[in-house]
C-alpha cells in the first residue's frame, strides 16, 4: 500500500476520494494515478526538528 494525495475527486472501490486528501491505495493503482496526474505520492517521513 502507498499513500497518495489526490489532485482530483474520484470513486475507488465504492468510496469517494476527495481532492487534497491523503489515502492509502495499492501500489499498481498508485503508479497509474501518478502517471496520469490524478494523484501524487506522499512521503511518510516526518521532520523531527
Amino acid at each position: 500500500m502507498i499513500k497518495v494525495k489526490m489532485n482530483v475527486q474520484t470513486a475507488y472501490h465504492g468510496d469517494l476520494l476527495r481532492a487534497g486528501k491523503e489515502y492509502e491505495i495499492d501500489e499498481e493503482t498508485a503508479k497509474r494515478w501518478v502517471a496520469s496526474k490524478i494523484a501524487e505520492t506522499v512521503d511518510d517521513e516526518k521532520d523531527l526538528s
